[in-house]
C-alpha cells in the first residue's frame, strides 16, 4: 500500500517568510469532476528554531480555537518568530464549513480517525497527512479544541499522561505556561489511541490540547483564555513572544485526575435536562447533579442524576433535549501535580 499522501501543499512550509493558502484534498463528485477540497493552511518561518503547529477546526463546530488561529495568520510576522509556526485552522475542512462536529462528506470525527490512511475516507485521508506530512516537522502541536455545539467546559487545557517522566514534565511545563483556569491529565489510549494527542506522542511531539468552552458559539472569555494561552505557550516554547496576554497576573492553573466511568454522568431517560450544577463547579458524591423531565408524560416527576463521586465539573451537556446515554457532565479531581 502507498504511503503517500494524496493532499498537496500549495505552498513552501520550509522557506522564511510568511505564507498562506491550502492543502488541496483531490475530491471528485458530480458537481466537480476533478475538484479538490481546499484546506486552509499558512506558515510564518522566522530565524532558525522549533516548529509549533497549531490546529484548530479539528471538530469543525468548535470555533474558538479557529478565531486564535486566524489572528495568529493576520498578526505575526516573521521578524516575531523565531522558528517556524504552521497553522492549521480548519483542520477538518468539510467539518469547519459546515458547523458540524463530523465531516458531512463521510461522518468522519477526525480526532477519533489518527493515524489515518492515504486510500482512505476523505477523513481518514486528512488524518494521514498531518500524521505523515505535518506532524514529523513539527517539535510541538497545540491542538485547540472546545465543546462544540452538545458541550460547554470550563476553559481549560489538557495533557496525556505518559510512561516516559521526563516527556511528562515537558508536557507538564506547558501546561502550566497555557495557564487556563483548569487543567487536566488525560490516561493514554484514551479514545481507542486515535486521537492527535496519542499520535503526536508516539511521534515524540510534545502536545498540549484545551478546551475552550463551548456550545457552539464564540464566547469572548473562552476566546481570550485562548490567546492569553497561546501566547503564554509560545512564549514558553521559545518561539514567538506575543503580548496578547498582558493584563492582570493569571493565578496558577489548577490541575486535575480523570479516571473512569464514574467520573461522568450520563443520561438515563430521554427528556428535557436541567442541570443543577456548572462548569467549574466543586460537587460531592451522591449530589444530584440535574433533572430529566418527561415532556411525553409530564405527570411523571422528573428523574434526578446524581454524581458517583467529588469532584469538579469540567463540563457540561449544552442542549436541553438530551436522549439516553448522551453524556450530562464529566468530572475531574484534584491531584498533588
Amino acid at each position: 500500500m502507498t504511503t503517500r499522501s494524496t493532499l498537496s501543499c500549495e505552498i513552501d512550509l520550509d522557506a522564511p517568510g510568511k505564507r498562506h493558502g491550502f492543502l488541496r484534498l483531490p475530491h471528485s463528485t458530480h458537481a466537480s469532476a476533478y475538484g479538490f477540497i481546499p484546506i486552509p493552511i499558512g506558515v510564518i518561518v522566522g530565524a532558525p528554531g522549533p516548529t509549533v503547529m497549531i490546529v484548530a477546526g479539528n471538530h469543525g463546530d468548535e470555533y474558538e480555537g479557529q478565531i486564535v488561529a486566524g489572528r495568529l495568520l493576520r498578526e505575526v510576522a516573521p521578524s516575531q518568530v523565531t522558528g517556524r509556526l504552521i497553522i492549521l485552522p480548519a483542520a477538518n475542512f468539510p467539518a469547519a464549513h459546515a458547523g458540524l462536529r463530523t465531516s458531512p462528506i463521510d461522518g468522519g470525527n477526525l480526532n477519533r480517525l489518527f493515524p489515518g490512511d492515504p486510500l482512505g475516507t476523505i477523513t481518514q485521508q486528512i488524518a494521514f497527512h498531518i500524521t505523515e506530512d505535518l506532524l514529523p516537522r513539527c517539535d510541538a502541536v497545540l491542538d485547540l479544541h472546545s465543546g462544540g455545539s452538545s458541550l460547554i467546559y470550563a476553559p481549560s487545557a489538557l495533557i496525556r499522561r505518559g510512561d516516559d517522566p521526563a516527556r511528562f514534565a515537558q508536557a507538564l511545563a506547558l501546561l502550566k505556561a497555557f495557564g487556563a483556569p483548569l487543567s487536566y491529565i488525560v490516561q493514554p489510549g484514551t479514545n481507542g489511541g486515535r486521537t492527535l494527542s496519542d499520535t503526536a506522542y508516539r511521534a515524540g511531539v510534545l502536545h498540549l490540547g484545551t478546551e475552550l468552552g463551548g456550545g457552539g458559539h464564540a464566547g469572548p472569555a473562552a476566546i481570550r483564555v485562548a490567546e492569553r494561552g497561546v501566547a503564554g505557550a509560545l512564549r514558553h516554547l521559545g518561539v514567538c513572544d506575543l503580548d496578547w496576554d498582558a493584563g492582570p497576573p493569571r493565578p496558577p492553573t489548577r490541575i486535575l485526575d480523570l479516571g473512569g466511568p464514574d467520573y461522568y454522568v450520563f443520561a438515563p431517560d430521554p427528556g428535557v435536562f436541567q442541570p443543577l450544577a456548572e462548569p467549574g463547579d466543586t460537587v460531592a458524591r451522591g449530589q444530584i447533579a440535574g433533572l430529566i423531565h418527561h415532556t411525553e408524560t409530564p405527570w411523571r416527576d422528573p428523574t434526578p442524576v446524581h454524581f458517583a463521586i467529588d469532584g469538579v465539573v469540567l463540563v457540561k451537556r449544552w442542549p436541553g433535549m438530551t436522549a439516553r446515554g448522551d453524556c450530562l457532565f464529566h468530572l475531574g479531581t484534584e491531584t498533588a501535580l
